[in-house]
């Protein structure tokens, strides 16, 4: 069985360069392990919001995210069991306002420190983070089963811009929540997908397009809790996404190749004025806007 969930961690860092961890409880899946502090992102809750939650929880102190730092994804097989769990995990830094340091008394971790972690057995994600060697993820026996349904949805869209400052929108189809609207490229992770592996797989499904990634943007999402799923179905739906800077340097005629069914009936290149003018999604208008505050500057 394959299942997914979605985690925000803190990276944060003392005058002695020592980082805030902590370690595994036996109500863990992975106990002993050190991790930065963290943990799983509600239904409907902001990821910012989960991770300043998390870490109070798990350390006592109160802090506040000072920027993005990464995002990542993984896949481990549970121990003991024939799951295989993957992990959206998106990582800020953070900074301490106040509190006093303590252990969570019952919990899934059970002892916090600033620590040098050379030495330390730390969960794979934190060691990449903490720019460690990392253990590769697990990987199912059957890569095409489907993952057990989750109203939560990952999900990594792109600003995506050519030579000329021309901007790609996509337009979502009939069915879809925000129908009709123009969007960023970009879409759900699969099963065992990064985000950057999964936005190039969508702007290749939505537009004929390749893509390279420059930077990461920011993070987004959105509640709906009666929102109308393709199948006519209402859905407590929660959305998170990832939002990546690309640049296209050979941009031909964009054309939708997903199968017949997907949530992309239109695509196309936009000159800054043209996209400004379209009916967009909430996140696609933000993003302009980002962009355009950008090219001010220059």
């Amino acid at each position: 069985m394959k299942v997914r969930r979605i985690g925000a961690y803190g990276l944060c860092r003392d005058s002695d360069g020592r980082v805030l961890l902590a370690r595994n409880s036996a109500l863990s899946a992975f106990p002993g392990m050190w991790t930065l502090p963290g943990g799983g992102v509600e239904q409907g809750e902001d990821p910012g919001d989960a991770v300043v939650r998390e870490a109070q929880e798990e350390t006592g102190l109160r802090v506040r995210i000072t920027a993005l730092h990464s995002v990542t994804a993984d896949v481990f097989r549970l121990p003991g069991t024939d799951t295989w769990e993957h992990t959206d995990r998106i990582i800020y830094n953070i900074d301490v306002l106040g509190g006093d340091l303590r252990d969570e008394l019952v919990g899934t971790t059970d002892r916090v420190a600033w620590v040098h972690p050379g030495g330390l057995e730390l969960m794979p994600f934190t060691a990449g983070v903490l720019g460690l060697p990392v253990a590769p993820s697990d990987v199912p026996p059957d890569p095409h089963e489907a993952p057990v349904r989750t109203n939560q949805r990952f999900g990594a869209y792109g600003l995506v811009t050519d030579p000329d400052g021309r901007i790609l929108l996509t337009r979502i189809a009939t069915g879809y929540p925000g129908a009709g609207l123009w969007h960023l490229p970009g879409g759900g992770t699969d099963h065992g997908e990064t985000p950057e592996i999964a936005l190039a797989r969508e702007l290749i499904e939505e537009s004929g397009q390749l893509g390279r990634v420059i930077s990461l943007l920011g993070t987004s999402h959105r509640h709906d809790p009666r929102a109308m799923g393709p199948e006519g179905i209402p859905v407590d739906w929660h959305v998170v996404r990832v939002l990546f800077r690309v640049q296209v340097d050979q941009p031909s005629e964009p054309v939708v190749t997903e199968e017949m069914g997907g949530s992309t009936s239109e695509v196309g290149w936009f000159d800054p004025v043209t996209a400004g003018e379209l009916p967009l999604t909430e996140v696609a208008a933000r993003a302009l806007g980002q962009l355009a505050q950008e090219s001010a500057h220059r």
